[in-house]
Formats: C-alpha cells, sequence, structure tokens
C-alpha cells in the first residue's frame, strides 16, 4: 500500500495543486521558487480522440519545477490513447501521472472528459486501469464528489480504487457546483472512510487553520492547495512551522525572487496588453488575501498600463507598502 509520507514533524505530504489558467508554468515555476510543497502537478494535458500523443508529450517537462517533483494530469476519455500518453510523459521522466476526473468545463464535459467521467464509472474504471497497467510510475486520479449530484460517489470512488491508482484526491464539490459553494468536507471523511488507498483532501485551504481543520474534520491522508497558494505563496512554509512549533515569517525578498521568475516565464511573444492581464489576474489574488490591500484591489485590477513594465513600477509598491 502507497503510504505518504509526513516530514519529521509530522507535516501531512503537501501537493500544489493543478488549476487551469493560473496555475500555468510561469506560476508552478514561481512556486517552487518560493518552495514549502512536496510535489507539483501541471495542468491537464487534453488528450483528445485521434491525438499523437508523442508530440502531446512535448508540453510535459519534467524539471520545470526541480527539485521539487512535477507529476504529469492528463484529461481524455480513450483509455488506448490515455495508457499511450501516459506512456510518454513516463519517458520524459513523470514521477506520477494523475487522471483528471474534475474538470468542470463545459468544453471538456461535452467531449465526455474531466468530471463527466463521473456520470459512468465503469468509463472511469477502464481509462484508469488502462493507464496503470501502461506504466511503472504510480498513476492517482483527482475527482468531484459527482456530475450533477452525489448519487455515484461512492460507486466512482471505488471503480477508482479497484483500478489500481495509488491514491486519490477529492474535490468536494459537483461539476454542477463549480467553484461556487463550500466544499463539503464531509465528503472527503465519507471518502476516507469508504477507502484502503490514500486519500488527499482538496477544496477551501485558504490558511494553516483550514489545513488543520481540514486534517481534524476529514481524516485525510494529506493535502492539496490551489487557490489558497495563488492568494498566499507562502501557505505551504506556514503549514509547516506549525508542525515544527516554530513561527515562520515571509520574506519581501522572497516574494520579490518570486515575482522575477514569473516575469521572466512570461511569453516575450504575448502582446503587452496581454501580458499586463497575466499579472493583473496574479496580483488579483494577492491583493485579496490580504486585507491591507483589498481596498486597492479594484484600483489596480482597473488601472490601464502600456506595459508590463509599467504595470508592475505601479502595483509592486502599493503590495510593498502593505507588505
Amino acid at each position: 500500500m502507497t503510504i505518504l509520507p509526513r516530514d519529521p514533524n509530522g507535516c501531512p505530504y503537501l501537493i500544489l495543486a493543478p488549476m487551469e489558467g493560473v496555475g500555468d508554468r510561469c506560476f508552478r515555476k514561481a512556486m517552487a521558487s518560493v518552495g514549502g510543497f512536496d510535489e507539483a502537478v501541471t495542468e491537464f494535458m487534453r488528450v483528445p480522440i485521434n491525438a499523437h500523443v508523442k508530440s502531446l508529450a512535448r508540453q510535459y517537462r519534467s524539471d520545470e519545477t526541480a527539485p521539487i517533483p512535477q507529476a504529469a494530469q492528463l484529461m481524455g476519455s480513450d483509455p488506448e490513447l490515455m495508457a499511450a500518453m501516459a506512456q510518454e510523459v513516463e519517458k520524459r521522466g513523470a514521477p506520477r501521472i494523475d487522471l483528471n476526473c474534475g474538470c468542470p468545463s463545459n468544453t471538456v464535459t461535452g467531449k465526455g472528459a474531466g468530471s463527466s467521467l463521473l456520470k459512468e464509472p465503469n468509463a472511469l474504471y477502464q481509462i484508469a486501469r488502462a493507464m496503470v497497467k501502461a506504466v511503472s510510475v504510480p498513476v492517482t486520479v483527482k475527482m468531484r464528489s459527482g456530475f450533477e449530484d452525489t448519487s455515484l460517489f461512492k460507486e466512482n470512488l471505488l471503480a477508482a480504487q479497484e483500478s489500481g491508482i495509488r491514491f486519490l484526491t477529492l474535490h468536494p464539490r459537483t461539476k454542477v457546483d463549480g467553484y461556487g459553494p463550500p466544499a463539503k468536507w464531509e465528503l472527503i471523511a465519507e471518502a476516507k472512510s469508504l477507502l484502503k488507498i490514500p486519500l488527499v483532501g482538496n477544496g477551501d485551504i485558504l490558511n494553516v487553520q483550514d489545513a488543520l481543520n481540514m486534517l481534524k474534520v476529514t481524516g485525510c491522508d494529506a493535502l492539496m492547495i490551489g487557490r489558497g497558494s495563488v492568494i498566499n505563496p507562502f501557505i505551504f512554509h506556514q503549514i509547516r512551522a506549525h508542525f515544527a512549533n516554530i513561527e515562520y515569517r515571509p520574506q519581501w525578498n522572497v516574494l520579490a525572487r518570486y515575482f522575477n521568475v514569473y516575469l521572466k516565464e512570461i511569453s516575450p511573444d504575448m502582446p503587452a496588453r496581454s501580458q499586463v492581464n497575466k499579472m493583473k489576474q496574479l496580483m488579483g489574488f494577492l491583493f485579496k488575501g490580504n486585507a491591507a490591500l483589498l481596498a486597492r484591489r479594484q484600483a489596480v485590477l482597473s488601472s490601464s498600463h502600456p506595459s508590463l513594465e509599467s504595470f508592475m513600477d505601479y502595483a509592486v509598491p502599493l503590495l510593498q507598502e502593505a507588505w
């Protein structure tokens, strides 16, 4: 049985969540410069019908978050193609391969992938099983609690487990819920009681107390944090510090390094307006997570700048002033 390790102070295994859009290479590399987590996961790589898997697999880079390992997340509906893609990313150094059974996007679910797999537990099983048989590295599943409702919740959990995956990550919202209602952590507790494999809890962990509450309420084996890490890049260090019974004080020079890495990864071929909007998205989260900055958030997001450099000259001093 796979055991997700805890650190010497008892802190659970911490995973940086895959997030479409904001959780791209720029963000993952910037977060790796801050550190504190045990593993990262790529944004999902779509494997459409008739895909050329060797070409698609070139999207994956195992060294993006080095020395922190980075798992590859795949999304698709054809077992043979998904197995072939799993083999290709394993060749490219993926230490773990994750099956996306959670994306709620209509453009995804309309093609039988993402959270639409939760409508057919056998389809989930067939895809996961094909991937497990195709590779030697661990295969895992990240899923929501259901599609329209949780009527197949138990069936999906057990189908995933029976496929031979090493562990399962649960985001306790349905596809229909999107990101709106509070995550139903009691479903993670229910899943923990049903599964024999390790369970990773995900959803609404925005600070250290949220992390502790999830562990207490659900009994999960590890934590995956997405939005909370965009709002606060230091959240993983703060969780570790709690278990070590020490104080962690975020340093401005570390955040400055975070920005420098992020900026370096933004494509120079991207139009200036798109570059500014991309950085505004990141700043929007940071300003939202700081009470002293919240009042200025809208002004930052609505500001007009001819270049990324101009925007940073405007926004960074505001951030530093309230740091």
